[in-house]
């Protein structure tokens, strides 16, 4: 049929008037949640943007000084605080949501999810120096595994064996000599009977009185020759985290991170090549830091660097002195030759009995005139094998009893260096001390750069946990709990 204006008559039936209602109904349902989960979507995606621009914010001198990544919560203020780090994620996820960085915004653009932001808070943290320093030792392991081979430990494992083998680090060689020097004296002012009769008051001059008179002298002033070059540093431990920690007024996370009580072999041995790559010694010194000598202050404990580099080189020096007696005991020519110069004072002396005593005193003298030669050897710069052989042996007995040090006229080339040995002292060292003090020296070397004079390891988080809470202007809320570590 057609109307006068000569067009078709259009109806609508009520099955195509339901149909467009259900249509329609499913097209809003499909937008409210297009809305509703990219909404969701896009709170995920700025909560995760938001936490990562808090890790961005890690300490530049830890970084560069240490190349540890983490977090100061001071953020240059004089005390570290996780509200602080609340206050730099809320404006992250604030500007994040806002649109007023679009070009016209309030024109061309109409916020589809309309999210703001409700809440944020740290639930949990992990700081460096939690599990008395586990979690500090973990993150210098990670920071050095990539770029240390294991070469360098199956020697330092040989080498740890050859001291523990032959008891190099029980410190006994200088009191046998005290000993049996104090025999001999014994035997000083007796009277004797000569073979003709005659009495005789016996008067002894211990044949290895030189090198006696050395040892008041000091290690130091016996092996550096220019004492003015001898760092005097020093540090306040107790203004230090492990101080505070003592104390219990260090900060502490919540976090639990699991390290493991007995860490592997390779674990302790690639703490401390960390520990050897960025920190100085005595010849390779850190010019910016805190102490000069600081693995002989890791070794050693003491506030300042003269004390440590001297509790180094007596160490050092013991070791050494077990290591050349135990050769020279076992050298028959050696061993031969003290013998005959003993037998000789003592038959000078009309007291045979003691030749014994005197070639076991010549015996250790002579080592340890040799390991005076080797401590000032390996402090400048050369080697010495840790149990030494006829041909990297030095002085004659002689010339050990004469107590003249210099090896102007030889140096070996074969053989542990001083940073080898400092290797060894530092695998011998307590785990546990040893980290209190890395991070000491840490803290004490960052507070001396620009703006870091109130640094604190303990404000310095590893690891954060964030609560988000997000509405919507179209009624949703979405509730995000979310890890970050570096």
């Amino acid at each position: 049929m057609e109307t006068i204006r000569g067009k078709k008559d259009a109806y609508l039936t009520v099955y195509l008037a339901l149909s467009m209602a259900v249509l329609l109904a499913l097209c809003l349902v499909l937008l409210e949640g297009a809305r509703r989960n990219g909404a969701a979507l896009e709170a995920e995606c700025i909560a995760e943007v938001s936490l990562n621009s808090i890790l961005a914010e890690y300490h530049k001198e830890l970084f560069e000084q240490y190349n540890l990544f983490a977090l100061d919560a001071s953020y240059g203020t004089n005390y570290p605080s996780p509200a602080n780090t609340e206050r730099h994620l809320c404006h992250y996820l604030q500007r994040n949501f806002s649109l007023e960085d679009l070009f016209l915004s309030d024109y061309w653009y109409r916020d589809f999810f309309a999210l703001t932001l409700k809440e944020a808070s740290l639930t949990g943290i992990s700081i460096l120096t939690d599990q008395e320093g586990g979690v500090f030792r973990r993150r210098a392991v990670e920071a050095i595994e990539a770029d240390v081979g294991l070469t360098v430990l199956k020697e330092l494992s040989e080498w740890l064996k050859t001291v523990e083998i032959n008891s190099l680090e029980d410190g006994s060689v200088e009191q046998k000599k005290a000993e049996i020097d104090r025999q001999i004296q014994e035997y000083n002012g007796k009277e004797i009977q000569l073979p003709d009769g005659q009495w005789k008051v016996v008067e002894i001059e211990n044949p290895t009185w030189k090198l006696e008179e050395n040892k008041r002298k000091g290690i130091l002033k016996l092996v550096i020759e220019d004492q003015e070059q001898i760092s005097q540093r020093s540090i306040a431990q107790e203004a230090l985290i492990m101080d505070r920690i003592k104390k219990g007024e260090a900060n502490s996370g919540n976090m639990d991170i699991h390290i493991p009580e007995e860490e592997s072999l390779a674990d302790q041995f690639l703490f401390r090549e960390y520990l050897m790559r960025y920190m100085g010694n005595y010849g390779a010194e850190n010019a910016e830091g805190a102490l000069l000598y600081q693995l002989e202050y890791l070794i050693a404990g003491k506030e300042n660097d003269t004390e440590n580099l001297r509790g180094v080189a007596n160490r050092l020096l013991a070791l050494r002195e077990a290591a050349n007696a135990l050769y020279l005991f076992s050298d028959s020519e050696k061993s031969m030759e003290a013998e005959l110069v003993a037998g000789v004072i003592a038959t000078l002396l009309a007291v045979p009995e003691i030749t014994e005593l005197l070639k076991v005193s010549l015996l250790l003298g002579w080592a340890y005139a040799e390991s005076l030669y080797d401590v000032k050897t390996l402090l400048e710069g050369g080697k010495i094998p840790l149990i030494k052989d006829d041909a990297t042996w030095h002085f004659g007995l002689q010339g050990a009893l004469e107590a003249n040090i210099s090896n102007e006229n030889f140096r070996e080339e074969t053989g542990l260096s001083y940073e080898d040995y400092l290797r060894i002292f530092l695998m011998l060292t307590d785990t546990d001390k040893l980290t209190g003090r890395a991070m000491n020296l840490v803290e004490a070397d960052i507070r001396l750069t620009a703006g870091n004079a109130d640094f604190r390891l303990d404000g310095c988080f590893d690891r954060i946990e964030a609560y988000i809470c997000v509405e919507s202007a179209y009624g949703y809320q979405f509730e995000l709990t979310r890890q970050k570590s570096y």
